[in-house]
């Protein structure tokens, strides 16, 4: 079941007659599962694309060959990539990347430790990029993530 915040996006979403696509790494899929389990979600949400292992990222959400050697998979470079990338193939009114470290491995550095989340939402008029740093197990890292990337796209269609 859907959080609140996640239920309040969708609402306001459904209200104003916007759609939604979802450019995922670290959440696997979690982002658009959450969106697709509310009521109504049919009328907003287009659908995603699980990019985990970089091959999918460069292949098929075409990141720059290079790009990701020197930025690395998780980074606002290419989170802000997928989401724009994504949202040229996919007709939404909203295009959201997010990519992260969820779990030791990867990227991750004194500057960059388990946790941190980026997100980079496109919209028609604007795009916010954003970096946080969460704690908890995987679960609740992606859980965090998603009420987020929720709660920013609710205060941008309410203004």
């Amino acid at each position: 079941m859907a959080s609140d915040i996640v239920t309040a996006c969708c609402q306001a979403l459904i209200e104003k007659n916007l759609t939604i696509s979802f450019a995922e790494s670290a959440s696997a899929g979690k982002l658009c599962y959450e969106f697709a389990s509310v009521f109504n979600s049919g009328r907003i949400l287009i659908g995603g694309i699980v990019c985990y292992h970089i091959s999918m990222k460069e292949d098929l959400l075409h990141i720059p060959w290079g790009t990701i050697e020197k930025y690395t998979a998780e980074s606002a470079e290419v989170t802000k990539l997928m989401a724009q990338n994504f949202g040229r193939y996919v007709n939404s009114d909203i295009c959201v990347g997010l990519t992260g470290l969820t779990t030791p491995g990867g990227s991750e550095s004194e500057s960059k430790p388990v946790g941190t989340i980026f997100i980079h939402i496109v919209f028609a008029h604007k795009e916010i990029a954003k970096r946080f740093e969460f704690t908890g197990t995987q679960k609740s890292i992606i859980n965090q993530a998603i009420d987020v990337v929720a709660d920013l796209i609710l205060k941008e269609v309410e203004n």
